[in-house]
């Protein structure tokens, strides 16, 4: 089991929350329930309803829909980050691919916790915007006419 310190250190290094000052990565830290998954294990279904984001310790999670891959989350990466936000039903299966070790940050502690920090709250949003541009920038490049 990691400790809350070592907890922080990771969540530096973790995407979405990399505009979140490291004094606040305690309190995320506090509330991250280390999951382990065995090779195969099913950790959230397409459809399901949407609780918690996971980080991968170590280790690999395939995400699917519909039986097609989507993308693999691999060490330091997140994945169901939208549960933090949206109460929709899963669009993806999550299965590890090999033994895993998960941090799972449920969505009800979550929102408690940026009720109290808005440092925590604008780190995380300027990360998403961040992808979001990332995303709209790759799609507007997919689209343009070439001549």
């Amino acid at each position: 089991m990691l400790t809350v310190i070592e907890k922080v250190i990771f969540l530096q290094n973790v995407d979405v929350f990399a505009q979140v000052p490291t004094e606040h990565l305690a309190y995320l830290a506090a509330i991250a329930e280390e999951v382990e998954c065995r090779e195969g294990d099913t950790i959230y279904r397409e459809d399901e309803p949407s609780d918690a984001l996971y980080l991968v310790l170590h280790g690999r999670v395939r995400l699917d829909r519909e039986g097609r891959e989507i993308t693999v989350a691999e060490d330091k990466e997140a994945f169901g980050t939208w549960a933090l936000f949206d109460e929709q039903p899963r669009v993806a299966t999550a299965t590890a691919t090999e033994d895993t070790r998960l941090l799972r940050i449920d969505r009800d502690e979550f929102v408690d916790l940026l009720a109290d920090h808005v440092q925590i709250t604008q780190g995380v949003l300027k990360t998403m915007v961040d992808r979001l541009r990332g995303l709209v920038g790759r799609v507007g490049a997919d689209t343009t006419p070439r001549g």
